[in-house]
């Protein structure tokens, strides 16, 4: 019969052999060919990297939404497009020099993943940089290009919570979506 603790330490086994195997993989790309050689060496490498370099478990207890996966990567694509074509126009813009601004933002959902996911997003658009991130508090400090006046901060940290509802409504659980209605959870930080 097994337990709970049985189905932990092989639910903790599969994921190292995924992680292994994700590894195994990036050493054959880096290597430019698969052949047996870079197979074993991707083994021993990717082993050696697990076992000296460990990895916090992470838990998942949301689920994915298609419909939220949808809005999510096609919002993403309207914002990278959008965010690519504002610094170029800055860029070849003569004489004009932007102001950035470091805003921090409290995240209302604090998992790791959450916290992840969305400071990854963010650092994939033009224009937007993680500086920092404070895990304890659930805060991301955001480097923003191009800020004119209170409401492009403004503007700006919705954009940031925003990201944060698409990804929250796209693989979070359903007491991390009745998280984003709380009103007891702002986006300021004190």
């Amino acid at each position: 019969m097994t337990g709970p603790a049985t189905a932990r330490r092989y639910g903790r086994r599969r994921d190292k052999l995924i992680a292994l195997g994700w590894l195994v993989l990036v050493w054959n790309l880096l290597w430019g060919r698969f052949s047996l050689g870079n197979l074993v060496g991707g083994v021993l490498v990717g082993g050696a990297v697990l076992l000296f370099f460990p990895l916090p478990p992470v838990s998942f207890g949301g689920r994915l939404r298609p419909r939220g996966l949808l809005v999510l990567a096609g919002t993403f694509v309207v914002e990278l497009v959008a965010a690519s074509v504002h610094v170029a126009a800055i860029a070849v813009r003569p004489g004009y020099r932007p102001r950035g601004a470091i805003i921090g933002v409290r995240l209302r959902v604090r998992t790791d993943l959450n916290l992840a996911l969305t400071a990854e997003l963010l650092s994939l658009v033009p224009g937007t940089l993680i500086v920092e991130v404070d895990r304890d508090a659930g805060v991301l400090y955001v480097h923003v290009l191009d800020v004119r006046g209170p409401a492009d901060l403004t503007g700006s940290r919705d954009r940031v919570l925003g990201v944060e509802e698409r990804i929250v409504r796209a693989v979070g659980s359903a007491a991390e979506v009745r998280q984003l209605a709380d009103p007891r959870s702002t986006g300021g930080v004190p």
